[in-house]
Parts: C-alpha cells; structure tokens; sequence
C-alpha cells in the first residue's frame, strides 16, 4: 500500500479543511480540538430586526457548516493518528486491508468497502 500517499493526501485535506473552518468559525479557548462558529462579519451594528434576523441565520448556517467541517477534521485527524500508529489501511470491522481504491475515494476510510455501512 501507498501509506505516504495517502498520508500526503491526509495532511493536504487536513490543511484545507481548518483553513475553511478558521473562515467561518474558531478553535475552543477551553478546547483546542473544538470548533465554535463565529456570526457572519457585520461592519455596521444591526439596527434593524430585518439585519439581526439575517445575522441570526448566518450564525446558524455557519454553525451547520461548522459541525460538518468539525466531523471530516475528526476522521482525517484520526486516520492520520492510525499511521502514525501504523494501523492506516486496516479494516476496523475486519483487520483486513482496505482496498486502494476504496482509500483513493476516501483517505480517511476506516472500513474495508465490505463493511461499508457498519
């Protein structure tokens, strides 16, 4: 297996996702490997209901962006952890290898395609 390939992979997909989290969200103070999502920038203060209403809605949006951002991190996060440990590519249901090209579709899969869904 290409272990340093999909590692390279890992690590690039791990760089582009924090980058869009830091866009609409910030690391925890209190926990560092926790997102929280930040309202939209407003360069004016709302003075409107119609202006808070938009605001309110784009926090919430970007806390449903966040939460799915925050949850491919964790995967890529842990699949980078199992090469480290030397267990990337190794079914968890299983123990037997995943397929190539199931890891080319989805580095961070941790299921061989036969127990896909479990």
């Amino acid at each position: 297996m290409k272990t340093a390939h999909f590692k390279a992979l890992l690590i690039q997909e791990k760089d582009k996702l924090e980058a869009e989290l830091s866009g609409i969200g910030r690391k925890n103070p209190a926990n560092p490997k926790d997102w929280e999502p930040v309202p939209p920038a407003n360069g004016e203060a709302e003075s409107d209901l119609a202006d808070i209403a938009d605001r309110s809605i784009g926090f919430d949006t970007n806390a449903s962006i966040v939460a799915d951002l925050e949850t491919r991190l964790n995967e890529v996060t842990a699949s980078l952890d199992r090469v480290e440990k030397g267990t990337y590519g190794k079914c968890e249901v299983s123990g037997e290898p995943i397929e190539e090209e199931r890891l080319s579709a989805d580095p961070a899969a941790r299921t061989c395609l036969k127990h896909l869904n479990q």
